[in-house]
């Protein structure tokens, strides 16, 4: 028999997966974003997922449970660990010019942040 082998995704939870908007409160995880659930499920069966987030992993947990996720999820993690892909509302993929890295680090805004 075949063995199947998920690679990793580690996605970021604020903005991404919540409706986070800027306003960081160290005891509160806004609500779910739209779609959220169904993207974790259907990602799920094919990757393994990682939370990355810098808060609380007990909230972050808590957060996952009440949302009904947490089935999804394979762990919550603080770091960059090893990973196939990384999903966040705050990166820039690199795609070999420097020049234009650059000029993307300087243009960058968060797409939920306003002008």
């Amino acid at each position: 028999m075949k063995k199947v082998f998920k690679r990793i995704i580690l996605i970021d939870l604020d903005g991404v997966l919540n409706e986070y908007k800027g306003v960081y409160d160290e005891n509160y995880i806004p609500r779910m974003k739209v779609g959220a659930k169904e993207f974790l499920k259907n990602l799920s069966q094919k990757y393994i997922i990682k939370i990355f987030t810098t808060r609380n992993s007990l909230l972050t947990a808590k957060w996952l449970i009440e949302n009904k996720v947490d089935k999804y999820v394979f762990d919550i993690v603080n770091k960059k660990d090893s990973a196939f892909l990384f999903i966040d509302d705050r990166c820039l993929c690199f795609n070999g010019n420097f020049d234009e890295v650059y000029k993307n680090i300087n243009d960058f805004r968060v797409y939920w942040k306003e002008v």
